[in-house]
């Protein structure tokens, strides 16, 4: 966990807290909140999809299983499943759609890399990819894609001025 936390610290620390906390304030996320935060709640579902947890028992017990640590890792005093769960039911979803929007926005103003590619149309064009992985069927039984075979399908959207998912 200790190389897992200095990972998540630097991934973290590229995100704007000021800009989410500006979403925050729009749609008035921390309303009647008196310690689990929004910043806290998107950097324990950004754990959990970044460790590959498959549910919200799975990711408390991941993050309570190292307690002296995640009020560094900015996960506030404590987490337990109740909180967790009454945040994403009650709050506000457009506050982390919107601070996703503003990522994918800044992104693209850092990705353009050729400034002599130009489309007359109006909104982004995007090329669609989709990838079939082979995988071990006896590994990963409940991806059965032939007989003898698993497989998963990968389809990612890429916007062609900027390159970026």
């Amino acid at each position: 966990m200790n190389q897992g936390k200095f990972v998540f610290a630097q991934l973290t620390e590229f995100l704007p807290q000021r800009a989410f906390d500006r979403f925050v304030y729009k749609y008035n996320g921390n309303y009647k909140v008196r310690h689990f935060t929004c910043w806290n709640q998107l950097l324990c579902m950004m754990f959990g999809q970044l460790s590959g947890r498959e549910s919200l028992s799975d990711l408390v017990l991941s993050i309570n299983a190292h307690h002296n640590k995640i009020y560094h890792l900015g996960f506030g005093k404590s987490v337990s499943k109740a909180n967790l769960a009454k945040a994403n039911e009650r709050r506000d979803w457009r506050v982390f759609a919107d601070f996703a929007y503003y990522l994918i926005e800044q992104a693209r103003g850092i990705c353009i890399t050729d400034n002599d590619f130009q489309i007359d149309l109006i909104g982004s064009v995007y090329a669609f990819d989709s990838t079939i992985i082979d995988l071990c069927l006896s590994v990963f039984w409940w991806a059965k894609f032939r007989k003898g075979k698993a497989a998963i399908k990968l389809h990612t959207l890429f916007d062609i001025k900027t390159i970026t998912p």
